[in-house]
């Protein structure tokens, strides 16, 4: 039996290099965990935020944005009031918000701190960029969504048949098919 004669200087170079093995597949995990983690958080910042549609979305015109054929005013009325029309559609619009750049500050300091709680080394300054970055993103997004403003469009179809879109921010007291009369780009009554 032969027995291997280790000194001291030889055991402390061991247990060096020992101490010096890492684990290879200790950091790639955490960089996919760390990455899902903000993927799956923006994403749902971003359905918060109602940058992400829902279930109940739909794509293009909705039915009462499309103009009515059988609603056309005869030459008797149309020649006794020439600012009245016939109320095509009511749609709200909504309109994004601008950024101060106070989220984006805000939003990368957050970032910032939570990316950097990952990875070691050189794989921490990564995601605490990629966490500023994100975060100050995230947070624009959302100081805009924050100050969006919203007016009701209002389309009318005048009686010598051209179209007039008013638009107000109060809710208009007249739906899709009311006889209305037009002054000084407002509805002035519904007849």
């Amino acid at each position: 039996m032969s027995h291997l004669i280790v000194d001291g200087n030889d055991q402390a170079l061991l247990k060096e290099k020992a101490m010096n093995i890492k684990p290879r597949i200790l950091y790639p995990s955490l960089i996919i965990a760390a990455f899902s983690v903000t993927l799956l958080s923006l994403t749902g910042v971003a359905a918060l935020t109602g940058y992400l549609p829902g279930a109940n979305a739909t794509q293009g015109s909705s039915q009462d944005e499309l103009p009515r054929k059988g609603g056309a005013d005869s030459g008797k009325s149309a020649a006794l009031c020439a600012s009245c029309g016939t109320v095509e559609s009511v749609r709200l619009v909504e309109r994004k918000g601008s950024g101060s750049g106070l989220g984006a500050v805000a939003g990368g300091v957050a970032g910032a701190l939570i990316g950097n709680q990952f990875g070691g080394g050189s794989g921490r300054t990564v995601m605490t960029i990629a966490g500023a970055g994100g975060g100050a993103y995230a947070g624009n997004e959302i100081e805009k969504n924050m100050n969006k403003s919203s007016a009701y469009q209002i389309k009318v179809r005048m009686a010598d048949g051209s179209i007039r879109t008013l638009t107000q921010r109060d809710v208009p007291g007249v739906n899709s098919g009311d006889r209305v009369r037009v002054s000084n780009g407002a509805i002035a009554e519904v007849l």
